[in-house]
């Protein structure tokens, strides 16, 4: 039954009362803290019901990932988690293994695309630095409360939690109504804030927004 590792992690007792959209999303943004995810595969089938599969594109990503977020209390059930039993097939078609060879020349071209996205994220970026006052705002001493803003239009407080109760001194999560693109995070202390605002700085929650975190204002 020793399953060797490799670059997916099958994960069950995954609540499955959650809509497959918002899941994938929440599945996203808690892995990828551990690296670059491939692929997410979450079907509502009986079959499938409470699983899901994550794919890392380096095999140590895939293997934190494992140890860190085992026992997870993701949507209120602990995540069960192991390494899938084959590696999957996105990442067999990148390692060459996998049968067609068109298919294999499509996923050569992904590799590409990427590249081409992250050389295209640095105007964004350099944007932010100009902008610099929106992440360092003078009139916004350290606190213990963290301002978000720039999130994506499907954020909801279970995904925010996720990211930052990995964080000491996490207390809750505050969304504000009628507004998608922004919330509060609440910590013990002000050094605790401090050392979460540095850690997720420009977290992409989606590929398109990057976070932006500042003290709130008081």
């Amino acid at each position: 039954m020793d399953i060797r590792p490799n670059h997916t992690i099958y994960i069950n007792n995954v609540n499955d009362k959650i809509k497959k959209d918002e899941l994938k999303r929440s599945l996203y943004a808690l892995f990828s803290q551990f690296g670059q995810v491939v692929d997410i595969v979450a079907m509502k089938t009986m079959k499938m019901r409470g699983q899901a599969f994550v794919v890392f594109k380096e095999l140590a990503s895939a293997t934190n990932a494992l140890r860190q977020l085992q026992g997870f209390p993701f949507y209120n059930k602990p995540m069960r988690i192991q390494y899938a039993k084959t590696d999957s097939e996105v990442i067999s078609k990148v390692k060459g293994t996998f049968g067609d060879k068109d298919k294999k020349k499509d996923k050569k071209k992904k590799p590409q695309d990427q590249v081409a996205n992250v050389a295209k994220k640095p105007a964004p970026g350099s944007a932010n630095t100009n902008n610099a006052p929106t992440m360092q705002v003078p009139d916004n001493p350290p606190n213990y409360i963290l301002f978000l803003n720039n999130l994506p239009e499907e954020t909801n407080e279970m995904m925010l939690s996720m990211l930052f109760n990995q964080f000491p001194g996490f207390k809750e999560v505050r969304l504000v109504p009628g507004k998608h693109d922004i919330a509060f995070v609440e910590f013990e202390s002000e050094g605790q804030a401090g050392v979460a605002k540095d850690a997720l700085q420009g977290f992409r929650i989606t590929a398109q927004c990057a976070m932006k975190i500042t003290y709130a204002k008081k």
